[in-house]
């Protein structure tokens, strides 16, 4: 699986690579690499359109390039680091190019499938991929683990979930796993009924109550569409059937994740909804350095809940359990339909309940082939997008 065979990697003059790194996991990692820079050779620093922010990064990292994928952006990049001895380059292409120097240790922090080319880049090099990007496992889980055991790569999950099981499963002995347990805050509506939901405002769905995510991902969570893509990472993350895998809502958002083992030990990983905690693992991997988050304090927090989710409530995890059983290209499908719905939501085109209905809709009428490569999947990803946008109103 994705995540065995992991090699020791030290902390000393490692060469890394932020791919996306003014989103939110990025900017988090810039952070802890800005803490200790002198342990780091910075080979590049990569985004979409945010060249201010990108070359404040490049001036404080001093990478060899900086890579924005918009071309139209490249001599804003250009004349930001003038002077700075640091390389500016434009285009996906570029961006490729970038996520393949040589290095130790690379964040894959592009989101959605603008991530995939990059990221198999990265892999393809070998050393250590820090995953931040569903969409790898999501829209091409079968390609990116081959590639994983292919070129020897140790694939670190990033969100807190996975990040969570890979801290407490046994790779050793996984026949003595039983089943590995997700868990969701529930988001802001887990207490309303399907027909409060219908008045549901794009305001009120990114205000997520624990974690400081970005737009799409807080929508995701309310729909709990984020914990179906997260079965479908998991799935291909670790060695377990998808029967194996489980959601358990927990609000207080403090136990990220379990896993059950055969002898009835539950083993659990737990602390405060913070990134910088996954992250830095990932990048002091296999040790472990100081963060500066807050600590847990179980006293005070005084208890914790849990509760079953209501697939009634949110369909979208039935909906992510279905396309995990067809296989294929169903999950990308699911991907691109959601991420359009959630596009069409924040644009007032549709209502909250819509984005699984369109999601749905998209996965019973579009046909779709079989893909097996990057440009395969890019094609499936431009059909479903194409599809659900017309589904749309207006």
């Amino acid at each position: 699986m994705a995540v065995q065979g992991f090699k020791p990697v030290t902390l000393k003059a490692r060469r890394v690579t932020v791919l996306g790194s003014t989103g939110s996991v990025g900017c988090n990692t810039v952070a802890m690499l800005e803490r200790d820079i002198d342990q780091y050779e910075i080979e590049a620093l990569t985004a979409r359109a945010n060249v201010k922010l990108l070359a404040e990064q490049a001036r404080r990292l001093k990478p060899k390039i900086a890579v924005v994928s918009d071309v139209s952006r490249y001599q804003d990049l250009k004349i930001e680091l003038a002077g700075s001895g640091v390389e500016a380059a434009a285009g996906i292409e570029a961006v490729v190019e970038a996520a393949s120097l040589p290095t130790d240790w690379v964040m894959a922090a592009i989101v959605g499938t603008a991530g995939l080319a990059p990221t198999l880049a990265a892999i393809r090099h070998g050393g250590v991929v820090a995953l931040a990007n569903k969409e790898c496992l999501v829209s091409a889980g079968g390609l990116f683990t081959k590639e994983v055991k292919k070129y020897d790569t140790d694939l670190l999950p990033v969100d807190s979930e996975h990040n969570g099981i890979f801290q407490v499963f046994d790779f050793k002995h996984p026949e003595g796993v039983e089943k590995i347990v997700l868990t969701a805050s529930g988001g802001p509506f887990r207490s309303m009924s399907r027909q409060q939901m219908r008045d549901v405002t794009p305001e009120q769905a990114v205000a997520h109550p624990n974690w400081d995510m970005g737009r799409k991902i807080s929508i995701d969570s309310a729909t709990m569409m984020n914990k179906g893509l997260e079965i479908i990472e998991a799935f291909h993350l670790f060695p377990v059937k998808q029967e194996q895998i489980e959601i358990v809502v927990h609000p207080q958002s403090v136990v990220h994740s379990m896993v059950a083992y055969r002898d009835g030990s539950v083993l659990a990983q737990l602390g405060v909804p913070d990134m910088r905690v996954p992250i830095a693992f990932t990048l002091a991997w296999p040790n472990r350095f100081s963060v500066p988050v807050r600590r847990l304090d179980l006293a005070k927090l005084g208890k914790l809940t849990f509760e079953a989710p209501s697939e009634g409530l949110f369909p979208a995890l039935r909906l992510a359990r279905e396309v995990l059983l067809e296989g294929g290209s169903a999950p990308a499908v699911m991907n691109a339909a959601n991420e359009i719905a959630v596009e069409g939501f924040l644009d007032r085109r549709i209502g909250f309940l819509e984005i699984v209905e369109i999601v749905e809709r998209t996965l019973n009428k579009l046909q779709v082939p079989k893909a097996d490569t990057i440009e395969e999947i890019s094609e499936v990803d431009k059909l479903a997008r194409k599809f659900a946008k017309a589904l749309l109103p207006g």
